[in-house]
């Protein structure tokens, strides 16, 4: 913490060497895609160098972090609740001055990008307070005094929001199971 303060470079080293990949995973887990993860990401330690002066110490830094992180995603989630609605996609480049890069992607995802995908595709459906408590203890494997504490609830609440979201969870990973299981009993021919 005094290096933070100091503005030391190791410390900042150190700070985002411990913390970006879990800053990352629960930003992925509260959003729907990577980019808006890795914008939270940037953010996130953007108002922890900005703010680091007036940390009071009242909890744990890792909890102070996940706190700001929480709240970037709120706040990303509500930009694009409001904005995206209004976006509208336009072409590219002409078709005969576009790199052949651009016309032909590489589509290939690794194994565990699709594992990623599916449980990004889960999540979204939970309801997002919900989402946050799950993520919190099951993804960044805070205590639920460290939950209460990020989200500014009390224990019971923390306790009851992910009881409600693994349920949640629970249910739609069944629905979806008994999806796949009944498409695999129609005949190959039809």
């Amino acid at each position: 913490m005094e290096g933070l303060r100091e503005g030391a470079e190791w410390a900042y080293e150190e700070l985002i060497a411990r913390f970006q990949q879990p800053v990352y995973a629960l930003a992925l887990r509260l959003l729907s895609g990577q980019s808006e993860a890795c914008d939270v990401v940037q953010e996130v330690f953007l108002k922890v160098f900005r703010n680091i002066g007036s940390f009071r110490g009242q909890s744990s830094l890792k909890t102070w972090i996940y706190r700001i992180t929480v709240n970037e995603a709120h706040n990303v989630r509500r930009w694009f609740s409001r904005h995206r609605r209004r976006e509208v996609e336009l072409d590219g480049a002409p078709e005969e001055s576009r790199d052949w890069a651009e016309v032909i992607p590489d589509g290939s995802r690794s194994p565990f990008d699709r594992a990623v995908d599916g449980e990004q595709q889960v999540m979204e459906r939970i309801n997002p307070i919900f989402r946050e408590a799950v993520a919190l203890r099951d993804i960044a494997d805070l205590s639920y005094e460290e939950i209460a504490t990020v989200l500014g609830v009390s224990l019971g609440t923390v306790k009851s929001r992910i009881l409600r979201g693994r349920e949640a969870l629970r249910e739609e990973l069944a629905g979806s199971l008994s999806v796949r299981a009944s498409l695999r009993l129609v005949p190959e021919n039809g």
